[in-house]
């Protein structure tokens, strides 16, 4: 470049190359030799690397012509406190009720504030180090100001919620009554409203849902959801347990009863949404609801997804489906590219049908659609001039990745998390060649280990591994 060009380049801070550049943008383009450019928070242009190289001047270049890069991926549901310390620990063959009952509420409940934010951290860093760049929390966080300090230390973008019911009497920690919720679910939303000071972690009016909340707490979380703009969200459905409480009591299945009292809306994203059937489908496509689906919590838990889900006529009706990894006892990772791959086969198999859930949908489900999920379809989800800088860079100098023939397929048959090398968060790199850079890794994996084994202790809960340890 000419110093003539030089002095009519627009400045930028950051070049991002690759050998492909998957944008999401509404054609799904995929530029060969592609480039972003990156000013401050945001993209400022996408395109071919040539010509973005002769139009900016960047403070810095990386990424090369071994990457593919791609936009962050967005988690709809996770539990990131209560399981990622505790992974594993829970038997794989308990029922839903002994696993949520027995098992995880007890380990939920042993946690002090220091390891609830450990534990975030750590969910955080596998889903960054994995290109997930956004997530939807699942609402069972109890120390939720601690967690939220140990995210913005690590930089990933994220929704949250303290976990929130009327109905359980125990475990203790846990318990409140309506007025109590209500007002606990207040002080979160005020305490973390996103935006100023922090754009990046924002509270949710988020239920723990099921069967656990009354009409007037339900009532009361959709007022201010709408009262403080952000959106709703809540477990329903994963299996038979909610339809038949809600039928029993009110007549109805879960999604008319919610229907009824105004809960449902485009702003409200419900996880599982495994035993749903017709009327309650049509009753979620007309509220414009987004359902995260979690595939392996349903393959390992048995909601029986494969025989009864119906995730294929959901996305026919217009509903949006997202990805979800859930907890780290019922998936047992936080990749959602793997969760994607499952996405991607689940209903080819139980339809019998190789169109169902085709590897770009898919992949869609675990962008465009996690940013709709958490409303913010307009700034993350996509490479595209104007939205955040959310951007991942995959390696392909990798055997998954060899040869590299179709870019979509790649990401979704044959790649995996262990393949990112470099993330950016809102302009800011967070992780550089495989490593989390706001925390010291090794301390992290240390800490983990001790915290895990000392909550498993103290709940009493018994090991309950087949194979002796010697």
């Amino acid at each position: 470049m000419s110093s003539a060009d030089e002095m009519a380049a627009t400045p930028c801070d950051l070049l991002i190359k690759g050998w492909y550049v998957v944008t999401m943008n509404q054609n799904r383009d995929i530029i060969r030799e592609g480039a972003v450019a990156v000013d401050g928070t945001d993209i400022l242009a996408v395109g071919k690397a040539r010509d973005l190289e002769a139009s900016y001047a960047p403070k810095r270049v990386v990424g090369g012509d071994r990457f593919v890069i791609t936009p962050g991926m967005v988690n709809s549901h996770i539990h990131i406190t209560g399981e990622p310390l505790t992974r594993g620990y829970v038997p794989d063959d308990t029922p839903f009720e002994e696993n949520v009952f027995e098992w995880l509420c007890p380990l939920y409940s042993m946690y002090t504030p220091e390891e609830e934010y450990l534990s975030g951290q750590l969910a955080a860093a596998e889903m960054l180090r994995s290109g997930t760049t956004c997530f939807l929390e699942a609402g069972t966080i109890r120390f939720l100001d601690d967690v939220v300090e140990g995210l913005r230390e690590i930089g990933i973008r994220g929704r949250v919620g303290r976990w929130i019911w009327d109905l359980p009497p125990e475990p203790d920690v846990y318990r409140q009554n309506t007025d109590e919720a209500i007002a606990n679910l207040q002080a979160a939303l005020e305490a973390h409203p996103g935006g100023t000071p922090d754009p990046l972690i924002q509270a949710w009016s988020i239920l723990v849902g099921h069967t656990t909340s009354s009409d007037p707490l339900w009532q009361a979380a959709r007022e201010l959801a709408t009262e403080h703009g952000v959106g709703m969200s809540f477990h329903m459905s994963p299996a038979r347990m909610d339809p038949e409480g809600f039928t029993a009591e009110f007549g109805h299945r879960p999604m008319i009863h919610l229907a009824e009292l105004g809960v449902l809306g485009p702003d409200v994203a419900i996880t599982h949404c495994v035993h749903v059937d017709s009327n309650e489908i049509e009753t979620m496509a007309e509220a414009e609801v987004t359902v995260a689906h979690c595939p392996t919590t349903a393959l390992k838990v048995s909601y029986g997804v494969t025989q009864v889900g119906k995730m294929p006529e959901m996305a026919e009706r217009g509903i949006n489906v997202a990805i979800g990894t859930d907890g780290n006892n019922a998936s047992n990772y936080s990749d959602l590219m793997r969760a994607t791959y499952l996405v991607a086969g689940l209903f080819k198999d139980a339809r019998c049908d190789p169109q169902m859930f085709p590897a770009e949908r898919a992949y869609e489900m675990a962008t465009l659609g996690g940013a709709r999920a958490i409303c913010a379809e307009n700034q993350i989800g996509s490479l595209e001039v104007g939205k955040k800088a959310d951007i991942v860079l995959h390696d392909t100098d990798r055997p998954e990745w060899r040869p590299l023939l179709n870019v979509i397929n790649q990401l979704v048959w044959s790649a995996d998390g262990r393949g990112v090398h470099t993330v950016f968060v809102d302009g800011k790199e967070v992780v550089s060649d495989g490593n989390v850079l706001g925390i010291d890794e090794d301390r992290l994996w240390a800490q983990a280990q001790e915290a895990g084994e000392a909550i498993c202790a103290r709940s009493g809960l018994p090991d309950k591994a087949k194979y002796p340890i010697i």
